[in-house]
């Protein structure tokens, strides 16, 4: 039975749903940053020398630029006018090594500010990632079936790519403008007020066109993004369904799909990136303008200034004057780049608040105190507890009494709901006793999986109680709870690795021969010695060079590894031929055998041995009894199983 909770965030749904993240600003940007800041602690030391390189950084550049006056007014002029001298010579020389000097000082500094950010900003993200993933463990299932993949993915490439573009770049980027721009405007006003206001005022100008073309640039950015997103998703659904694609002939509907929205992403991208190209050429030659405008009312400055009967503030040199211009391109190129950080921050900083709320999610509740530990029975035919693993597992209470795990299980009047609406099981009750097996039938949908999740508590029940050798599952520890159970699913999930590294994922401690038997018990070990490299053959992509069935085989030995004393068997062998599960069915015996073991299964064939069959209808038990009790009675299990096809 598929959960199908309600999103707690906005999830773009449809083709594509799993592509990219939509285009976003943070709803809380003062929050975030400062929330930020808190990673920022043990790197304070670090981060102190990098706002001193890049304040040298950036005031080198202001004063390697202030050097063009002293060259050209105090030395090329003088030289021009007097000669040139040895001693004329020797100060130029070393006017222009030591403007080289400031400009090298500058470029060590952001080498070394570039360095000691990049340290800085890997390692807060390698704290926040690890912060993410080890929150990711914590989280109940109906997180990750409110959440698709690629959503929760996109947290650990989109958002923390585009913080680390953020970190490493846009703030000391931002930093070393605004100093720059306050440097430049200072010195402009010292070498000239009045070429200062008309530079401002042609800038007031140019910021107005860029807020103007912006807003219709962010508008189709915006589209490019969602078109981005709904394509990408489209590919990666269209390359993982190839099969189903194929065995359908549905290639031409698919290519047909595929170019609509091709041709709506094309549409977004030209029409954002029009805007954007208008941007540069339009910025481009206002910029030359106002250089022009400067230099021409500049040059007629420095010709007052040669007649010399002129106010100070109509005058000007000629190092006055080729020092300003270049200034005025100093003080454009900041205050472009401060608008482009700023719009960088703002998207990392809306990816840093998806980082966040992953992270705040409340993690998965275990008020449970009664614990799981190694036993044995001493002289006195008494339990006590063992450091080292053994066959008996016990249950300890919180005042240190130990109860041996039988693996009685009970289910009374159990009404549950996923998403609080639909009555997924309506008053249920049932029992295991220790070492029975108990099997569940019924159609997709009438709740049989359900039960097993209910067991591993990966949901809590509204109404009812479910006890475990006496204990009230909710005052069982989760953890100790879920080392007590075993499942084998029946959509197999294999790790890359090894097949000893995939069936030691039951037990970390298992030897190599336990693996061996393991593998034995489960039938897996004679096509495990024909793979390449036999038991070390590595697994990747899930498994994709292993056939279904062999992955149901590996899975299966996963669980016996665990010697678990329930165990939980959700179509467990629907992967494999009915001469596999032939041979296989004395080995399960032998793993089943004193075990409480839930069935779930289609082949009803599989459950005749069981001791109590349940058939489920829409959350409710309708029958129930064992294979001839239910065949007697001539119902819903009769026909199922007289008329010769399986469940669906």
């Amino acid at each position: 039975m598929s959960p199908a909770p309600k999103s707690s965030e906005r999830i773009v749904r449809g083709p594509g749903a799993r592509g990219g993240p939509k285009f976003a600003k943070p709803k809380n940007t003062k929050g975030t940053f400062m929330r930020l800041l808190r990673y920022f602690k043990k790197y304070a030391a670090t981060l102190i020398i990098v706002t001193v390189c890049i304040i040298i950084a950036a005031e080198a550049n202001v004063f390697g630029t202030a050097q063009l006056k002293t060259l050209i007014d105090d030395h090329l002029a003088q030289m021009v006018a007097n000669g040139r001298t040895s001693e004329r010579w020797a100060a130029f020389t070393w006017a222009i090594t030591r403007m080289g000097l400031v400009y090298l000082i500058g470029a060590i500094c952001i080498y070394i500010h570039s360095r000691l950010m990049l340290r800085v900003s890997t390692g807060i993200l390698y704290d926040i990632r690890t912060e993410m993933f080890s929150k990711m463990q914590k989280l109940p299932i109906k997180y990750f079936d409110s959440h698709t993949h690629g959503e929760i993915m996109s947290r650990y490439t989109n958002d923390t790519d585009s913080m680390r573009e953020m970190l490493g770049q846009s703030i000391p980027n931002l930093i070393n403008s605004i100093f720059r721009v306050v440097s430049v405007f200072v010195m402009m006003v010292i070498l000239s007020p009045l070429l200062t206001v008309i530079t401002v005022v042609m800038l007031v100008l140019m910021i107005t066109v860029v807020k103007a073309l912006g807003k219709r640039s962010g508008a189709f950015y915006k589209k490019r993004q969602a078109a981005l997103g709904v394509a990408n998703g489209y590919i990666e659904e269209m390359t993982e369904g190839q099969k189903v694609v194929k065995v359908f002939c549905r290639e031409q509907m698919t290519n047909e799909r595929f170019a609509q929205l091709n041709d709506e992403l094309r549409k977004a991208e030209a029409g954002a990136n029009t805007w954007a190209s208008i941007l540069m050429p339009i910025m481009g030659n206002l910029s030359y303008i106002q250089y022009a405008i400067t230099a021409v009312i500049g040059t007629l400055m420095v010709l007052a200034g040669i007649k010399g009967n002129y106010p100070v503030l109509l005058t000007l040199s000629v190092g006055s004057l080729i020092t300003f211009l270049q200034y005025t391109r100093n003080f454009a190129q900041p205050i472009t780049m401060m608008s482009q950080q700023f719009n960088s921050i703002l998207s990392a900083l809306a990816g840093a608040e998806r980082i966040f709320a992953l992270i705040d999610e409340a993690p998965e509740e275990d008020e449970g105190r009664v614990t799981l530990v190694n036993a044995r029975i001493d002289e006195n035919s008494e339990l006590r507890e063992c450091t080292e693993r053994t066959d008996i597992w016990a249950w300890k209470t919180p005042d240190g009494e130990l109860r041996r795990v039988r693996g009685h299980v009970e289910f009374n009047d159990v009404t549950f709901s996923y998403d609080g609406e639909k009555i997924v099981l309506d008053d249920i009750s049932l029992y295991a006793k220790p070492g029975q097996k108990i099997a569940f039938v019924g159609s997709t949908g009438a709740g049989k999986t359900t039960i097993t999740n209910l067991i591993n508590r990966f949901y809590d029940i509204q109404q009812g109680e479910i006890t475990y050798d006496g204990f009230n599952i909710r005052d069982i520890e989760k953890d100790a709870l879920r080392r007590s159970l075993a499942m084998v699913l029946q959509d197999t999930h294999l790790f890359t690795g090894t097949v000893r590294e995939n069936i030691r994922f039951g037990r970390k401690d298992a030897t190599d021969d336990e693996i061996e038997r393991a593998a034995k018990l489960a039938n897996a070990h004679s096509f495990i010695m024909h793979l390449p490299e036999r038991y070390d053959t590595m697994i990747v992509d899930d498994g994709e060079n292993l056939s279904q069935g062999q992955r149901q085989l590996i899975a299966i030995a996963r669980a016996a590894i665990a010697d678990p004393p329930v165990l939980i068997l959700d179509e467990a062998t629907s992967s494999i031929d009915t001469r596999t599960e032939a041979l296989i069915e004395k080995g399960m015996d032998e793993l089943m055998n004193g075990r409480t073991v839930f069935v779930i299964a289609h082949r009803l064939s599989t459950v005749r041995n069981s001791n109590a069959i349940m058939v489920l209808e829409q959350g409710k038990i309708i029958e129930r009894g064992d294979h001839h009790e239910l065949i007697e009675q001539k119902g819903r299990y009769y026909k199922l199983y007289t008329g010769a096809f399986e469940l669906s």
